[in-house]
């Protein structure tokens, strides 16, 4: 083994150990029990802002191990590169958790996860422009095209029950277990070998679909694949810098699928428009009305309001902007696949299972893949195992695009 390779697989172990405490989603989330009283207020007509109390933490240590690994690493090699860029997120984060429950949280989220105001790669509209294009798109389309099936609700239990069969069918045995829990805020969490559903929940046809290809064969899949990297293990971590890219990708999945809906490109939009008006001055009530007004019901509209107040004052004027990655991060993974198709390197696509990274990353460890330094993923979505059927899908999205639709006739 290369004496570069066994240096930075040492500091990759420090990353590791030092990073271990750093759970910056469950750390920075809501109690569960912080819902039913401010619902209770609404229903009374009397609405009261949420004061959540959290943790006061200290990451002095892991943060100069941080330093101390990134020192260590050499800028110009792509494993240095790789260690440097994920240090540095790992101390944003420790930052941002550090400063739990004030605005300097914005900031460091901001750093982390970017802005609405932000423009989509190849300088194209902005993150928050995106949103409103498809908030649009759905509210003018007729509901009741749905078909029947898809409006049948289907509960927790039973979706739990489905998922597994279709995760043991996958894997061939049980790798990954789906859970019930009734602490969840949200209604679903991934991680490498257990998924949560939250009890009592509802869900529909396109949830189960939805949550197989964007948490199971992609959140779940990439940190399984990333514990097989001996190299590496970083790579089964979700890393605050490969957020972007494992957001974009778990979408891109349910869209190339055909698993994603309207409905649920709306939902995803409407936390962006929600980010800019936290970040505006907007408090907690009024984003908490303005899911309402979009149609959600008020469980749904505090889970969604509280995805944009995590760890931040809910008197308005800050925002935990993670959602604004989604879109962002779609764009980029959609025109990678294109890009990749264009230069006959659908491997890289591929390779970009291997664990948790971004896509700088997969195009920078191409070498190391080559040698076996990285082990290529040992499970795959079968849309990209069959490359010839993605390749075919991209082919037609390129040619696609070059048709202007200003240019078409009306008639």
């Amino acid at each position: 083994m290369q004496a570069d390779i066994v240096h930075h697989a040492a500091l990759d172990a420090r990353l590791v150990k030092a990073v271990r405490g750093i759970k910056l989603l469950s750390l920075a989330s809501w109690p569960a029990d912080a819902q039913a009283p401010f619902l209770a207020g609404v229903a009374r007509g009397q609405p009261v802002l949420p004061v959540i109390d959290y943790p006061r933490l200290d990451f002095g240590d892991a943060r100069r191990e941080l330093a101390a690994v990134s020192a260590a690493a050499d800028a110009s090699h792509p494993l240095g590169h790789y260690l440097r860029e994920s240090a540095r997120s790992w101390d944003i984060a420790a930052q941002l958790l550090e400063s739990l429950g004030s605005p300097r949280v914005t900031d460091h989220s901001i750093a982390l996860f970017g802005t609405p105001e932000e423009c989509l790669p190849g300088d194209g509209p902005t993150t928050r422009d995106a949103a409103r294009h498809f908030i649009t798109i759905a509210n003018d389309l007729d509901h009741e095209l749905l078909a029947p099936e898809e409006q049948i609700p289907v509960s927790a239990t039973a979706l739990q029950l489905q998922l597994q069969a279709d995760l043991d069918d996958f894997f061939d045995g049980r790798v990954i277990t789906v859970e019930l829990d009734p602490t969840l805020i949200a209604k679903a969490a991934a991680g490498a070998t257990r998924i949560r559903l939250r009890h009592g929940a509802a869900f529909s046809d396109y949830d189960r679909r939805q949550l197989l290809q964007h948490e199971a064969l992609v959140h779940s899949l990439t940190a399984l694949n990333g514990r097989e990297q001996v190299h590496l293990p970083s790579l089964a971590l979700s890393s605050p810098r490969v957020t972007a890219t494992q957001e974009g990708l778990a979408t891109f999945a349910e869209q190339i699928t055909g698993s994603i809906d309207i409905e649920r490109m709306k939902r995803i939009s409407l936390r962006i428009e929600a980010v800019a008006m936290a970040l505006a001055g907007a408090d907690f009530v009024e984003v908490f009305r303005y899911f309402v007004d979009a149609g959600q019901n008020p469980a749904e509209s505090f889970s969604s309001a509280q995805r944009v107040f995590r760890g931040v004052p809910t008197s308005g004027g800050a925002a935990f902007t993670k959602d604004t990655v989604y879109l962002r991060g779609l764009v980029g993974v959609h025109t990678f696949f294109r890009h990749s198709l264009q230069q006959d390197r659908l491997r890289l696509c591929r390779r970009l299972f291997a664990g948790k990274m971004t896509l700088e990353d997969v195009a920078g460890f191409e070498p190391l893949f080559e040698s076996g330094v990285l082990a290529p993923p040992r499970w795959l979505p079968r849309w990209v195992g069959r490359a010839s059927g993605l390749a075919g899908m991209l082919a037609f999205s390129l040619f696609a695009n070059r048709i202007r639709l200003d240019r078409l006739s009306a008639d």
